[in-house]
């Protein structure tokens, strides 16, 4: 391939890549040849002109806070460049990234083709575990870059609204007030974050009563607090505090606060 052709290449994903990084659905549509083939490989998906305005603003960055991290420069070879970048993930409790390539080629300065490929990168599992996974996703519609702004809105959910302290929480709400649906949920939880939604609940209440204490000190009784952050039960507010904190609730008042009940 030619100079100019790499030259041109360069210069049309480059604009591609700022378009994205301004959010500006339109710039990004206007770069795209009209037989674009767009291959979303995480979800098995192959998409067309017609397709892509409802993808790419379901896709686009909402927040200033949901960026891409790009882990290489644009490299280019002829008429095709080739991007990398990864997307972290909130309320993990673990480093959960979603790592992400691209090769994008251009014809007659639009962009043609891309074939975006993903993957999930967090604690070892089992190879049984990933092989199940990337069928299962197929039939929830749902990209990389839309799992990871789904975690946000979870996470945000539990930070703004503390779900968690009605007992009788349930996933099914969870999906309700967040606008997606249960089974879309439940793989966010169970196949990305790695996690129980009942696990995840419990940390989030586990996490407000620390604060609470941390402000506060134990003012009442340590199971009536446990009743005040959600958990419906003792047992399992002492077996979360367990695995949480390693220690026992008298233990970790002793250690970290000054005020404590008398």
């Amino acid at each position: 391939m030619s100079t100019v052709a790499s030259a041109d290449t360069q210069a049309t994903v480059l604009a591609y890549h700022l378009a994205w990084k301004r959010r500006d659905l339109e710039a990004i549509l206007a770069l795209y040849h009209p037989e674009v083939q767009y291959n979303d490989f995480f979800q098995n998906r192959c998409l067309s002109i017609g397709e892509l305005r409802d993808y790419v603003s379901q896709t686009l960055p909402r927040q200033p806070e949901d960026y891409l991290e790009h882990t290489d420069r644009i490299r280019v070879d002829g008429d095709t460049a080739f991007i990398q970048y990864q997307t972290a993930l909130a309320g993990s409790g673990q480093r959960v990234v979603f790592r992400s390539s691209e090769a994008i080629t251009v014809r007659d300065g639009l962009i043609w083709r891309i074939n975006e490929y993903a993957s999930l990168v967090r604690a070892p599992e089992s190879s049984l575990a990933d092989n199940q996974r990337a069928p299962a996703i197929s039939k929830l519609g749902l990209s990389a870059r839309q799992l990871s702004y789904m975690a946000r809105d979870l996470n945000d959910y539990f930070e703004r609204q503390r779900p968690f302290l009605d007992p009788e929480l349930s996933l099914q709400a969870v999906a309700r007030a967040t606008g997606y649906s249960r089974n879309q949920m439940s793989y966010l939880l169970n196949q990305v974050l790695g996690q129980s939604f009942y696990r995840y609940v419990n940390q989030a209440r586990l996490a407000y009563l620390l604060g609470q204490w941390t402000q506060q000190g134990e003012t009442v009784a340590i199971d009536e607090w446990a009743g005040r952050a959600g958990f419906n039960s003792t047992s399992a507010f002492y077996k979360a505090f367990r695995a949480g904190t390693g220690t026992s609730p008298k233990a970790w008042l002793k250690a970290h606060c000054a005020r404590t009940r008398r």
